[in-house]
């Protein structure tokens, strides 16, 4: 009896199974379809996880900042005349671009020497995004210390930076004088003799 009930269930799984068979398909399983990969995709490259892809530098967060705390983050203030830029490609010790722009140093307040012919490297996606300089350009800058891959940008992006005018005044935009109103020094005044500006910078740096 248990021989002919097996016989029986064995003959009605290959009337299931025949028609598949037959056609080369196997039955579809319920879920996540698995796809199998196909000679073109043999031939694909492969992405080799061991390479060290580059990481772009984080550039600083832009916006307002009090003055006290962009010139107690800046490790190099000083204004002078923008004399060369140059695009340098990535390396194997710099595996990120970068833009080196050199300086001649005016007047300086911390960091260099009045002068000294200056050197920055600047991350290229800072360039692209638009801080850049142009050959004969005078300004006044707060540069951070430079990074572990010898970066360095203005504190506060375009707070960190300033214009100087033929006399050699400092001259501050829209977005400084909002930001330094209240300074004692600064507030209410949209150009400065080098001095006062540098008092205004000492002033800053004893305020804790």
């Amino acid at each position: 009896m248990l021989g002919r009930s097996c016989r029986c269930l064995l003959a009605v799984l290959l009337l299931i199974l025949a028609p598949l068979l037959a056609i080369g398909q196997t039955p579809h399983i319920s879920g996540r379809e698995f796809i199998m990969p196909s000679a073109e995709d043999d031939a694909a490259p492969t992405l080799d996880l061991r390479r060290r892809l580059p990481v772009a530098p984080v550039e600083p967060v832009r916006g307002t900042i009090a003055f006290p705390v962009m010139t107690r983050a800046a490790g190099v203030i000083f204004s002078g005349t923008v004399i060369s830029a140059a695009r340098r490609p990535a390396t194997a010790g710099q595996d990120v671009e970068t833009v080196a722009i050199t300086f001649h140093v005016e007047n300086a307040i911390r960091g260099v020497t009045p002068g000294e012919d200056l050197t920055i490297s600047q991350w290229i996606g800072l360039w692209a995004s638009g801080q850049r300089y142009r050959i004969g350009e005078r300004v006044l800058l707060f540069l951070y210390p430079p990074s572990k891959l010898r970066l360095t940008s203005c504190v506060g992006g375009e707070m960190g930076r300033f214009k100087i005018d033929e006399s050699g005044r400092v001259l501050l935009s829209a977005q400084h004088l909002s930001a330094f109103r209240t300074d004692p020094v600064l507030g209410g005044k949209s150009r400065l003799r080098f001095s006062d500006f540098a008092l205004a910078v000492r002033r800053a740096s004893e305020e804790e």
